[in-house]
């Protein structure tokens, strides 16, 4: 029995993710793995246990901003707000070979900060600008890979879900991972664009601009720009909110549902039976999050209870390499988790487990939490499990194969270590804003 119960750590695991192999959702794969290992550990009397982890993280007032930034992504589909930004950054920067790919990039670092969900911006994207890029004959790898790593960029840019949900449970500020979680994104973004314009130097073909005879007029391009002023007008109201310390991320969140109402109403965008529906998907979308929240405290006081983190904390103190071995080790754990378990269970299972070890190396907080969401972001492109595969596969249907679609995925993995890289060589990427906006 003793034998059994050290290598149970590794026994939840090798369970979840025969699971997860099964088809099973990650939820109640998560749920059954945890009730089924505290059974088997202590018997019907690990129900006051599990009963009160779950409550724990249910009861924690931070996380009522996750289905509040839910309802304000839905209400911005609805309002058919991303289009229009399409249409009006397509404008500007469709003259220039590879502006497809740019608009791509830049429009989904918008969708980011006006809703912080991912799959809005993947599906979204993948709507609009994949058949552009057709038309266009734009390279297909390239093409699904911006799509991809455009519409991800939501997971760094705030407003954002997994950050909301990896404050409550580290304390870090969530207001200062904003804003470094801003200033990461402005980081990818220029990596991304660098990337795409270096693919236009090299292959001229892959990425073409448009026709002359197709360029708009400058004129058109300034009447364009009345487009950006409803989503400029939300991401002052929420980051401004937060960062002026005038609201509490949480508070915020009802900012932004308010002023997108609000502004879908006065700019006929929006009507009571768009906000009805808006309200019944948030709901769903909201039930599943708070399934997903249950089965991960599940599994992770079990995974606690029976010594699953100080497991994890011995693996880490033995690394080769001192404090940066631990970070190498830190990176990998959460790398390999990402790419089997969806971002909110990875958050939940990995951050009480891996934070620690980090910081007691003596990395400070902000700075590896800020790390910890540019991992998170591959965690949606790495196969086999990555959602950004499954959202753009489930927005282009039968006209791309999956198999294209995971290879597109590949380059931008790339850039993404790169950013993990210079984060790493230079912190201060990571935390100018914050200190900047709390100098102290």
């Amino acid at each position: 029995m003793e034998l059994i119960f050290d290598y149970a750590p590794i026994g939840m695991f090798i369970l979840l993710l025969f699971f997860l192999f099964l088809g099973v959702p990650i939820a109640f794969s998560l749920a059954f793995t945890g009730v089924l290992y505290a059974l088997l550990m202590w018997g019907y009397d690990s129900a006051a246990l599990l009963t009160s982890g779950v409550w724990g993280v249910m009861n924690n007032y931070t996380l009522i901003a996750i289905p509040l930034f839910i309802l304000m992504s839905i209400l911005l589909e609805k309002s058919n707000i991303i289009s229009e930004l399409f249409d009006a950054v397509y404008k500007w920067s469709g003259g220039l070979r590879g502006g497809i790919a740019i608009t791509v990039i830049i429009v989904g670092a918008i969708i980011g900060s006006i809703s912080g969900v991912v799959a809005a911006g993947v599906i979204g994207l993948g709507l609009i600008a994949l058949p552009h890029m057709r038309r266009y004959k734009y390279n297909e790898n390239l093409s699904l890979g911006t799509i991809m790593g455009g519409g991800t960029l939501g997971q760094i840019i705030p407003p954002n879900l997994n950050m909301v949900l990896y404050g409550a449970i580290t304390g870090v500020s969530i207001s200062n991972l904003f804003a470094g979680g801003l200033g990461a994104g402005i980081l990818l973004i220029l990596i991304f664009i660098i990337y795409i314009f270096i693919v236009a130097y090299l292959k001229p073909s892959s990425v073409p601009a448009l026709a002359k005879e197709e360029r708009v007029s400058l004129r058109e391009k300034l009447n364009s720009i009345k487009s950006l002023i409803l989503p400029l007008i939300l991401i002052l109201l929420v980051l401004g909110s937060i960062f002026t310390g005038v609201a509490t991320p949480t508070e915020s969140a009802s900012v932004g549902v308010a002023g997108t109402i609000l502004i879908g109403i006065f700019s006929k965008r929006l009507n009571w039976w768009k906000i009805k529906d808006a309200i019944f998907e948030s709901s769903k979308m909201t039930g599943m999050v708070a399934w997903i929240l249950i089965g991960a405290a599940t599994f992770s006081t079990v995974f606690s209870g029976i010594g699953g983190n100080q497991m994890v904390s011995e693996l880490a103190a033995n690394v080769y390499g001192g404090k940066w071995g631990v970070l190498f080790f830190a990176i990998l754990f959460i790398f390999i988790l990402g790419m089997f378990l969806e971002t909110m269970a990875l958050i939940m299972l990995a951050a009480p487990i891996i934070t620690p070890v980090v910081i007691e190396a003596g990395f400070d907080p902000l700075w590896w939490a800020v790390l910890f969401m540019v991992i998170l972001q591959m965690a949606f492109l790495t196969p086999p499990f990555g959602f950004a595969i499954f959202y753009l596969k489930s927005a282009v249907g039968e006209k791309v194969k999956i198999g294209k679609i995971y290879m597109a995925t590949l380059p931008f993995i790339g850039l993404q270590f790169v950013a993990i890289i210079l984060l790493i060589l230079f912190p201060v990427l990571a935390t100018w804003l914050p200190d900047i906006l709390n100098p102290e």
